[in-house]
């Protein structure tokens, strides 16, 4: 899959570019919806013992969407799924904005968590295909893509409640905007080629050996459970326990998600340079190492360095747990993303009730400790991460760099 001369095809970097705007959509799509669940909850009088209902239901719908897209992905090309769902996403988030009823926002957020899982998941089988095709590390700048959407989209839901906007008035000029473009950029989206070496081996066309594909799944709930910690109680945390004004508590989220970007924006390099083994665990360290100082902090502003340091550490994680996924099994790379994808919802589910428990029980800075242990356990499994046995090849990179094919010099 490349141009014959080393580099790749023009084809491969209209896929990467068309690729990184599907990243952003859903970035902007996923961001638009959990910013303004208070409003949701407001326009459908869904009350505070439903809520988490609504709110668990589109993860564990989307948990499904991923299981059922690795059986579609074995019928139709992964392009297709993820052409076909990104809309189906976003006109899910404006039927949302758009309902009276209770039953009508149920359906729009059922359609949205079985979307958005096919949609997770197909992109994610994209970059890893495209990731194997470039022979180097680009699986970061994808969800650099997402990062910076999410930091758009939440800069959107923000000017809608500061302009006291209906959820429809605010969700349809992105729709509109959104669906169009996607569907154009569609176009250009590249397959991954079948990977066929030592036919019936486990990771090589064999079928996935989830023992294999365990110490990554567990990888990624551990990520997800950091992230949501951030996401659902940095506001709270800095407000009751560390003592900050209302407006200060919004800083924290907006904070990790620049780092998350600039994280993201820059790991590819540190990847290609020292390997994916090497980056999990800077990543780990330094994300621990951030709960550790929001667990300690005395004041809001040593809180902030905490979350400040979480976006730089939790952000190089997720992305190359799917990159291992996709090392591991290069036969079925595309089932290997599915089902790690299921992960992602598991540590969403479990983080924010976890948190909120440890919280009630015993203290808020102590229920940061638990979440800061789980993210160093992927030091233990930081070698899941390394190098399997097959070759193919280091034109694209120094000798020492990672490979992120199905096997190679180093992850």
């Amino acid at each position: 899959m490349t141009d014959g001369t080393g580099g790749t095809t023009g084809a491969q970097r209209w896929g990467r570019r068309s690729l990184g705007f599907g990243f952003f959509a859903q970035g902007v799509a996923f961001a638009l919806l959990v910013t303004r669940i208070p409003a949701l909850q407001d326009q459908y009088g869904i009350s505070d013992g439903l809520l988490p209902v609504f709110l668990a239901a589109v993860p564990i719908l989307a948990g499904v969407g991923s299981v059922c897209t690795e059986q579609v992905v074995k019928r139709v090309r992964p392009s297709q799924v993820l052409r076909w769902s990104q809309p189906v996403v976003l006109l899910a988030l404006l039927g949302a904005g758009a309902g009276e009823s209770l039953w009508e926002v149920a359906v729009a957020l059922g359609v949205f968590g079985l979307s958005v899982g096919a949609l997770d998941a197909s992109m994610n089988m994209l970059g890893v295909s495209l990731q194997r095709a470039y022979g180097r590390s680009i699986m970061l700048g994808f969800h650099a893509a997402y990062s910076l959407g999410g930091i758009v989209g939440a800069s959107l839901a923000w000017v809608g409640a500061h302009w006291d906007l209906s959820l429809f008035v605010s969700y349809l000029p992105v729709v509109v905007v959104l669906v169009p473009a996607a569907l154009v950029g569609s176009r250009w989206y590249v397959d991954g080629e079948a990977v066929v070496a030592g036919k019936g081996a486990p990771g090589q066309g064999g079928g996935i050996v989830f023992r294999m594909l365990l110490p990554l799944c567990l990888v990624m709930t551990f990520a997800y459970i950091g992230d949501s910690t951030v996401s659902n109680w940095s506001a709270k945390y800095l407000q009751d326990v560390l003592g900050s004004s209302e407006q200060l508590s919004t800083v924290p989220y907006n904070v990790y998600m620049v780092m998350t970007l600039v994280g993201r924006a820059v790991g590819d390099v540190g990847v290609r340079r020292y390997g994916a083994v090497a980056v999990v665990r800077m990543g780990s360290v330094v994300a621990a190492a951030g709960f550790g100082v929001v667990a300690v902090a005395p004041g809001p502003w040593v809180g902030m360095l905490g979350f400040t340091l979480l976006g730089l550490g939790l952000c190089v994680i997720v992305p190359q747990t799917f990159a291992a996924a996709g090392r591991m099994f290069p036969g079925d790379s595309d089932a290997a993303v599915a089902r790690l994808n299921i992960f992602n919802y598991v540590g969403f589910l479990v983080g924010s009730p976890l948190v909120g428990a440890l919280g009630d029980a015993w203290s808020y800075r102590g229920a940061m400790l638990v979440p800061m242990v789980l993210v160093l356990v992927t030091l233990v499994y930081a070698p899941s991460f390394g190098p399997g046995a097959d070759r193919y090849g280091g034109r694209h990179e120094r000798p020492r760099a990672v490979d992120v094919g199905p096997g190679g010099d180093g992850v």
